[in-house]
């Protein structure tokens, strides 16, 4: 039966802009473009640019998993997704040590970026019992 689910969900996601996880991704890339250009990451350009590839490469790797053609490198992409999501979280603790964002900010990006880390994860673990 779940099996069955899993093929079933595959096959009715047509495009990765359908997935709610890439969604989430893009939205969270918005934010840290704006938040990047508006407070102190202006001068400090090594954490400006990191923190905002670490977001592109969430969606990014997203969008390039689902239009692989095998399921192997989807989750391989996925994955690469995952750790990239981690990858922001430090830079986010950076980013608050040094004062560019503040507490509510910080908690916002972290819990955004955690529930994008579960909802791979979990496409991870339904793609593992294909």
């Amino acid at each position: 039966m779940l099996h069955f689910l899993i093929i079933l969900f595959m096959s009715t996601i047509k495009h990765f802009e359908d997935l709610i996880v890439w969604q989430k991704a893009r939205q969270l890339n918005k934010n840290i473009y704006t938040i990047s250009n508006n407070t102190a990451f202006i001068t400090d350009y090594a954490l400006k640019d990191q923190i905002r590839k670490s977001s592109i490469s969430i969606m990014s790797n997203i969008a390039e998993g689902f239009e692989r053609n095998s399921t192997k490198e989807y989750k391989y992409f996925l994955n690469i997704a995952k750790g990239s999501s981690g990858e922001l979280r430090s830079q986010l603790y950076i980013a608050y040590d040094l004062n560019y964002i503040n507490e509510e900010q910080l908690t916002y990006y972290m819990n955004l970026s955690y529930e994008i880390s579960k909802m791979l994860y979990s496409i991870i673990d339904k793609l593992n019992l294909k």
